[in-house]
């Protein structure tokens, strides 16, 4: 026995319909102008069940928004072997380029520097991720070159996302890789 008990199903595709809802709201309009009404009538679901399972419309958004993390997560980890110090692996640049959809909520989620209510959590998932793998490996500098790693990448994605440096979706994968494999070849 794991400990844990299935999630009731019923939530789930709750939480799935609001995530939905606010992402085709997001594609409409900002996300400071959503409002918790126009979500709950576009979910299909009444404005105590929102509150259920969330408790704001930022909660909802980190949320719906959580899936970029995993997709950084990821991207940055889909290389075998030794990496190429200077091309990153495709699955990095793809991912860059999903993010256009809803750009206006990433920034409004991820605040330039890589801030924000997304951005913590895109650093503590990409610190622990590579914390394991540095740990694993028995690189004795595993938790500063993990907490280099996240920062680095929270602060390029957001800069980029804000238009703070240019550059496609493959230029910028190829730069932050750059930096990436720099920070991990440190001793």
């Amino acid at each position: 026995m794991t400990g844990t008990a299935p999630e009731d199903p019923r939530a789930v595709r709750t939480r799935s319909r609001l995530r939905a809802a606010l992402l085709g709201e997001c594609a409409e309009r900002p996300l400071d102008e959503v409002s918790v009404a126009a979500l709950v009538r576009r979910a299909g679901v009444g404005r105590a069940t929102f509150y259920v399972h969330y408790a704001d419309l930022e909660a909802l958004a980190v949320d719906a928004c959580a899936d970029v993390v995993r997709e950084a997560v990821k991207a940055l980890h889909t290389w075998q072997g030794r990496p190429d110090p200077v091309h990153a692996p495709a699955a990095l640049a793809e991912f860059f380029a999903s993010l256009a959809p809803h750009t206006g909520l990433y920034r409004a989620l991820l605040a330039p520097g890589g801030g924000g209510p997304l951005g913590l959590v895109l650093h503590r998932d990409l610190r622990a991720y590579s914390l394991r793998e540095r740990t694993r490996a028995g690189a004795a500098d595993a938790p500063l070159v993990a907490s280099a790693v996240a920062a680095t990448f929270a602060g390029v994605l957001a800069d980029w996302l804000h238009g703070l440096l240019e550059g496609g979706p493959a230029e910028i994968a190829d730069q932050v890789w750059q930096l990436l494999v720099a920070l991990h070849g440190s001793r």
